[in-house]
């Protein structure tokens, strides 16, 4: 008897599951409900407090923040624009699926993996308002608040052994704010070079999926998994610090490229140069420079009478790409009157410098760079240089991984490592970037024609002059190589106005400041406009940065 009750438990137990799930999926997820009615639309003064409490949320945000700004004119842009946009959507998406299916293929016996359709349906995203920040940087951070309720109807087919696999997305509804930096600002059209993209928070997600024409969605547990489980996917990968950086612009101009490194070059010596003065000598000195660069080349000084000379003198060049750039050097033979002859030229490219560690390179001098020039052939001396090439470190407060996130009781915190003064100290060399952007409400007694001075360790850089401006804009960059971090010691901008009239020449000071540079060193860059001394309501825009070899 107790044989004959424990099979039939089993038996009522091997034929009461699978039937339990195929009532409940044809109960909860074959059918759909018919009584759903569509909601209706009253205005907005026939609500009730309570009603209009509810609906809130709902509110755009340009209503409820005076800074979010309402942008109707691009949601009808949107709209008209939507059904190209959705086909240029889809084909992105398709080409950028197809090696990612193409690596899938052939695992867990999939045997293709396609789109059946694509579509993100005919109901565009909408703006809610968008809030635009001012910076100091040279950029536009702009935060749209973004709403898509949209149809989309997305199906991907699996065909895995004898199988075919649908599985179907659509009714997805997003929330979400971004941040959106457009830099750096440029003067070649679209006026960006990059865009870059971050969450502020996480965004909220909602979407119906179907397997077998069922939805996934109404399983109880597994709609809150997988919502999480998205959340914090996206999270990890774009919820600000992390970023999305798109390039737009190519080539120099796009990359807008930064110091790298540091060059040092020692001119030693030159040996047999030819004689271009009257007397059968010549009073050689060196030019060099750095190729695509704009700034004065440096040079040696002048050794008088002599075929032979020895120099000895050190020079720190700054170095912005080190596979394309090359260090030129040119020697003249220096004339009282009139121009200085050319004795010879020659170009290392700084892919053949050693890091760190001086190398010495014997450099036979030619005409030009022209291989096929037979002036070339004849013998023009030769100059001998070392030199070693320092690379910059990367900012101290640039995230080149993804951050380390610990949990501890529901709270996340994340970890950034900043420099410490020992690490400050010790550094040997490094490069100072100082950005002059402009300056507000300067005026003078006499006359306006500001220009900045930039103040130095004895050294003096100055901009350009802008003639009868009050507000006049520079945006100048001066570097300083050092040989150690300026933790003690102030740098001095002035902004002056000179005129010249009738061969008379005068200047004024328009006001000064003087920064201290230690927060420039531990903090790796300070970007500040500073009050003027000595001016009524003058204002300074600089960006000054250190960069450690």
């Amino acid at each position: 008897m107790g044989f004959i009750n424990s099979l039939l438990e089993i038996v009522g137990l091997g034929i009461g599951v699978p039937l339990g799930l195929i009532v409940g999926y044809f109960l909860f997820l074959r059918f759909e409900p018919k009584d759903v009615k569509d909601p209706l639309s009253r205005p907005l003064h026939e609500f009730d407090t309570r009603s209009l409490l509810d609906l809130l949320p709902d509110v755009p945000l340009w209503v409820k923040h005076p800074d979010f700004h309402r942008v109707d004119w691009l949601n009808r842009f949107l709209r008209y624009m939507w059904p190209y946009l959705d086909q240029a959507i889809c084909n992105l998406i398709r080409s950028s699926a197809q090696p990612i299916f193409a690596e899938a293929v052939g695992r867990y016996q999939l045997k293709a993996v396609e789109f059946e359709r694509l579509s993100l349906g005919t109901l565009p995203p909408a703006i809610h308002g968008v809030k635009v920040h001012e910076t100091n940087e040279n950029e536009l951070v702009l935060e749209p608040a973004i709403r898509w309720a949209g149809n989309p109807n997305i199906i991907l087919v699996l065909k895995l052994l004898f199988l075919r696999i649908r599985i179907q997305l659509l009714d997805v509804q997003i929330s979400m704010v971004p941040r959106i930096v457009l830099k750096p600002l440029v003067p070649t059209f679209p006026c960006f070079a990059s865009i870059t993209v971050s969450l502020l928070d996480k965004p909220q997600v909602d979407f119906g999926l179907k397997l077998f024409n069922g939805d996934m969605m109404a399983i109880p547990l597994l709609y809150q998994s997988v919502q999480e489980a998205i959340r914090k996917q996206i999270a990890n990968l774009y919820l600000w610090p992390q970023t999305l950086e798109i390039p737009i612009l190519d080539g120099p101009v796009g990359a807008m490229k930064k110091p790298v490194g540091i060059i040092h070059v020692k001119v030693i010596r030159a040996h047999k140069l030819p004689k271009r003065d009257l007397l059968g000598t010549s009073d050689p000195y060196v030019q060099l420079r750095l190729s695509g660069e704009k700034l004065p080349a440096k040079r040696t000084t002048v050794k008088m009478n002599n075929l032979n000379p020895e120099w000895n003198e050190s020079f720190n060049l700054t170095v912005k790409d080190l596979q394309s750039q090359v260090l030129e050097l040119h020697v003249y033979d220096w004339d009282k009157f009139g121009p200085h002859d050319k004795l010879g030229m020659q170009v290392v490219p700084l892919t053949l410098i050693s890091s760190h560690e001086p190398k010495e390179f014997i450099l036979n001098l030619v005409r030009n760079q022209n291989l096929n020039d037979p002036h070339n052939k004849k013998p023009r001396g030769q100059l001998t240089v070392e030199l070693s090439y320092h690379p910059l470190k990367e900012d101290s407060h640039r995230l080149s991984r993804p951050l380390e996130r610990h949990e501890s009781q529901g709270i996340e915190s994340e970890v950034i490592e900043r420099p410490n003064e020992e690490d400050l100290n010790s550094c040997q060399a490094g490069l100072l970037l100082v950005t002059v952007q402009g300056a507000e409400d300067v005026e003078g007694k006499r006359h306006t024609n500001p220009y900045a001075l930039v103040m130095f360790r004895g050294e003096e850089r100055k901009t350009k002059s802008v003639k009868r401006n009050r507000d006049p804009c520079w945006n100048e960059e001066f570097q300083f190589v050092l040989e150690e971090a300026p933790l003690k010691e102030e740098i001095r901008i002035q902004v002056m106005s000179k005129r010249t009239k009738f061969c008379f020449r005068s200047k004024e000071s328009l006001g000064y400041v003087d920064i201290n540079l230690s927060d420039v060193v531990f903090n790796g860059h300070i970007n500040e406009k500073f009050n003027l001394i000595n001016s009524r309501n003058g204002v300074i825009h600089v960006e000054i940065r250190w960069e450690m070899t």
